[in-house]
């Protein structure tokens, strides 16, 4: 079994691999590592961060107070710029969970 810093050290040259845009045979090739090795930490940091739940960010918010005249629709605009509509009275629990799905 690995230590914790070798662990931790090749954890990063995963991470290098991951930012470097090249193929794994061309990076370990590069920095003079066994191409298995490379696929092996390369495949353990995946399913390390597989395991972790995102981290659920909070945007501001304003209110405001308009006077409506008709029930206005609902708009939601994703981090990937799509757009959801959904009609005047569309359930906010099930909004909620399509955006989050859909990774919103």
């Amino acid at each position: 079994m690995s230590k914790p810093i070798e662990k931790q050290e090749w954890f990063q040259v995963a991470e290098a691999f991951e930012a470097s845009g090249l193929t794994q045979k061309e990076f370990s090739a590069q920095r003079g590592l066994r191409l298995s090795m490379l696929q092996s930490w390369v495949y353990r940091r995946r399913r390390q961060r597989a395991g972790k739940t995102p981290a659920v960010r909070l945007l501001p918010v304003e209110v405001a107070t308009v006077a409506q005249v008709s029930p206005m629709p609902l708009e939601v605009v994703l981090a990937s710029g799509a757009r959801l509509r959904f009609p005047a009275g569309a359930d906010v629990d099930y909004v909620a969970r399509l955006v989050t799905a859909l990774g919103g």
